[in-house]
């Protein structure tokens, strides 16, 4: 039976729930676009386009594995600047990209489980972070005013998302004319069998969920953004979705082979997209 949106949701927001209050990986005993422990997401975050010297800038507790990309680094955010983090998790987007725009920016993190609020603003509260401020929302419905921020980043967060085209929606209108919006994502290169499709499991993997890449870009495009460019494509280690012990757990559950399941666990590419809301900027 195929889960619904409501299913889907819960399913994801107790599973961050428990990576946040470090009971387990994002995606349970599975290591799926998370981590354990803090050496497996150091060293996550440094496969994924972290630097050393920007891990080693952070909160101990901000960096929780769970990234696919360093959409800060290559959203172009200058002093002053209004930043939006969809899905913040601990911060760590969020903490990198206040370097970025100083004292005088402000940089907004939401995330709809409360776990992952409290435990970024408690990040927050031990690096010194006064020009940062998290708030509990939905990436689909955004806590935030339209036209009231500068550049929207978001880092494989919009996979999980039931209705990833209102997502793209949602940050068009809380960008203001000539805002950016820089993401690092998953998507496939090819369609999924339904059973994976239908598995919570693989979809808190960061899997079911993702879209194909084409159909990626395309919802951004229908959502009014402009001047679409893939920055970087690069193939998302299998080990950081589903680690080899759990496979034939997981194999099992879905009703595939663990060869199968491997080849479409390889046919998942992580994107760093940018693109513009037409319009001067003020």
């Amino acid at each position: 039976m195929a889960m619904n949106d409501v299913e889907i949701k819960k399913k994801v927001r107790e599973r961050y729930a428990a990576a946040a209050e470090k009971v387990l990986g994002c995606c349970g005993p599975a290591v799926c676009c998370g981590s354990e422990s803090s050496a497996a997401a150091e060293s996550a975050g440094l496969t994924v386009g972290y630097s050393r010297d920007e891990m080693d800038s952070l909160p101990e507790e901000a960096n929780m594995g769970l990234g696919c990309g360093n959409p800060a680094a290559l959203a172009g955010l200058q002093p002053g600047e209004t930043v939006l983090d969809l899905g913040s998790g601990g911060g760590i987007d969020c903490f990198l990209a206040s370097r970025r725009v100083g004292s005088t920016g402000l940089v907004i993190g939401v995330d709809m489980t409360p776990a992952m609020i409290d435990r970024a603003r408690e990040n927050a509260r031990a690096g010194g972070y006064g020009n940062v401020e998290f708030r509990l929302g939905e990436i689909e419905n955004l806590p935030a005013a339209d036209g009231s921020v500068d550049a929207v980043i978001s880092n494989c967060v919009i996979n999980l998302s039931t209705d990833k085209a209102r997502v793209f929606r949602e940050a068009f209108r809380a960008l203001r004319p000539g805002g950016r919006l820089m993401v690092s994502d998953l998507v496939l290169l090819k369609p999924l069998p339904d059973a994976i499709r239908q598995s919570a499991e693989v979809y808190v993997a960061c899997v079911a969920g993702a879209m194909l890449k084409g159909d990626y870009l395309g919802a951004m495009a229908a959502a009014g953004f402009e001047r679409i460019e893939v920055v970087k494509e690069t193939r998302y280690p299998s080990e950081l979705i589903i680690d080899d012990p759990r496979l034939p757990e997981v194999s099992a559950k879905v009703g595939i082979s663990v060869k199968e399941l491997e080849a479409h666990i390889g046919s998942v590419v992580s994107l760093s997209i940018k693109a513009v809301k037409p319009g001067l900027r003020p």
